[in-house]
């Protein structure tokens, strides 16, 4: 239930309630299932978590890098995985180059499969998981500026830990540490050296 919780990014209190129900009616129904409240295997699968393990799917992919990213988007404006991978598409990718994204409110979507590798860092992409929060510029749309919610960093916490369990040999970086940006416009090397 807590892992459940953790997913739909609720309080943990281990308890099905009112609020746990919502959310997973919510869930169901932006991923175009019958939003009946019963967590099933599909629901599960929305929610990118193993059924049989009851953790985040594990890539089949030898995995020794995590990549933290920003959408380079403003402050407060709300992007889905759907326009991003929009954006990708356009630019020829195959699919949206990121394998999570955390939006603005803390809850965190599937983006490519792990088991495919990622487009989202060049010369790191085989190795490595892709995580993207939306944000990363000031409301001016180029100024780079740590724009993160309270929630997103809570969730980043909780999904590096999470990846950080199943690739235990991973490192975390931010994308500027590989390329001549400001990406993830924080220090992630630093902030997450201690996960």
């Amino acid at each position: 239930m807590k892992l459940l919780q953790r997913a739909l990014h609720l309080y943990a209190d281990g308890i099905f309630g009112k609020l746990t129900d919502e959310a997973v009616r919510e869930c169901q129904k932006s991923h175009g299932l019958v939003a009946d409240g019963i967590v099933g295997a599909k629901t599960w699968e929305a929610l990118g978590i193993d059924e049989t393990t009851m953790q985040l799917k594990k890539s089949r992919r030898s995995i020794n890098e995590i990549i933290v990213h920003c959408s380079a988007t403003p402050e407060g404006r709300n992007v889905s995985v759907d326009e991003i991978r929009r954006w990708h598409l356009q630019r020829g990718f195959a699919d949206i180059g990121y394998h999570y994204v955390v939006y603005l409110d803390g809850s965190i979507k599937e983006g490519r499969n792990v088991n495919t590798a990622g487009a989202h860092c060049t010369g790191h992409n085989t190795h490595s998981i892709g995580v993207c929060y939306i944000g990363g510029c000031a409301k001016d749309g180029k100024t780079a500026k740590d724009t993160r919610t309270g929630k997103q960093k809570e969730s980043l916490v909780w999904l590096l830990k999470s990846l950080k369990s199943l690739y235990p040999k991973a490192s975390i970086h931010g994308h500027r540490e590989y390329a001549n940006k400001a990406c993830p416009s924080f220090d992630a090397y630093n902030e997450y050296k201690s996960l």
